[in-house]
């Protein structure tokens, strides 16, 4: 007669046990899914800068018209608002406005 040892099921594991395994992994998954693609829709930072000072009549339209030609200005107007934390469009004479190298 064969040995009932060898025979033996493995016991199933606790459903709470796979549900929250299950839970994690889906949740993971969905983070790291978003996490890409938020970085994807943002985009990655320039690597490097321009300084421009800002003389009389400057304006950042102005700015980004003469350092992007054929952009789309609103979005460079953007980014060099983020780029100098700038809260609108107000220049002053003599400030330093960091540019985005395109």
């Amino acid at each position: 007669m064969a040995d009932q040892t060898r025979f033996r099921l493995r016991r199933p594991r606790p459903r709470w046990k796979v549900r929250t395994r299950n839970l994690v992994l889906g949740a993971t998954l969905i983070l790291g899914t978003g996490l890409a693609l938020a970085q994807d829709a943002h985009g990655s930072a320039p690597a490097s800068y321009e300084m421009v000072t800002v003389r009389p009549g400057d304006t950042i339209w102005g700015i980004a018209a003469v350092h992007y030609p054929g952009s789309n200005l609103q979005d460079k107007v953007g980014e060099i608002e983020t780029a100098n934390r700038l809260q609108g469009p107000a220049l002053e004479v003599g400030q330093e406005l960091r540019v985005p190298v395109a």
